[in-house]
């Protein structure tokens, strides 16, 4: 196993007080030596200001304030662009709302450890779940992965997955300008970007819990974009695909 380096775990926050404290003390105890970049997107019920707090205890915790809600996808580029910069070898995507667990982010930086370029927190590998999910966005999450497999051609299970881990070198490599998806497209962007770019992707069983504090981001808004984005990416790829590999 090679030794990882630096890990940047990036969170971004929208009225999320209630979820933050409790996260982040889960994140350091889980992997201590990391480091957490809360991105908040201008809360309005405080979030920013809590960050504020605990980055103010915490030499590991750090805080990115943007000026307002611009969309997931947004803010995670700030947030990898931000770690880029300060030179961290790993970086992880993570929501703040107790969905992804903390403690089996060891799993996934085993995974690049272990010569993955993205690791991804799976639902839908053998091991994976959900809990307490209702049906109705449990039936779209995975009709959203059948939809994406079938239109992109992607061997991937849980293509729509926010809990991952992605090598800093393989950020570089397949490139974040021109990334302007938000919502779980733009996790099916990034992943498409880097299977295109022949890196290796692998996907890691975890158990996914419905949040019990606050309000789901996702919306019919975000549903749409992804709909439309992914099909325009899979028919302007389609005679790629049809024409098979290279025999040069």
């Amino acid at each position: 196993m090679e030794t990882l380096g630096r890990v940047l775990v990036v969170v971004p926050t929208y009225n999320e007080r209630d979820n933050l404290p409790a996260i982040v003390e889960r994140l350091r105890t889980s992997v201590p030596d990391a480091h957490v970049l809360v991105a908040d997107d201008n809360s309005p019920d405080g979030t920013g200001e809590v960050a504020d707090g605990l980055a103010a205890d915490d030499d590991h915790v750090h805080v990115l304030h943007r000026p307002g809600k611009q969309g997931l996808g947004a803010a995670y580029i700030a947030g990898f662009r931000w770690g880029l910069e300060e030179g961290y070898d790993v970086l992880v995507e993570m929501d703040a709302d107790g969905s992804h667990q903390p403690e089996e982010l060891p799993k996934l930086l085993e995974a690049l450890a272990g010569g993955a370029d993205l690791a991804i927190g799976s639902r839908y590998v053998q091991g994976g779940k959900v809990v307490n999910w209702p049906q109705r966005r449990e039936l779209l999450s995975k009709g959203a992965n059948i939809y994406t497999r079938v239109m992109l051609g992607l061997p991937v299970r849980d293509a729509t997955a926010g809990f991952r881990a992605y090598r800093a070198a393989t950020l570089e490599k397949v490139g974040l300008s021109g990334v302007e998806s938000q919502g779980y497209c733009f996790q099916v962007d990034l992943t498409l970007r880097t299977s295109r770019h022949g890196l290796r992707v692998v996907e890691v069983p975890i158990t996914f819990v419905e949040r019990t504090v606050g309000k789901s981001k996702m919306s019919g808004k975000v549903m749409s974009e992804a709909l439309w984005r992914i099909g325009m990416w899979g028919v302007t790829g389609l005679p790629k695909r049809l024409k098979g590999p290279s025999r040069d």
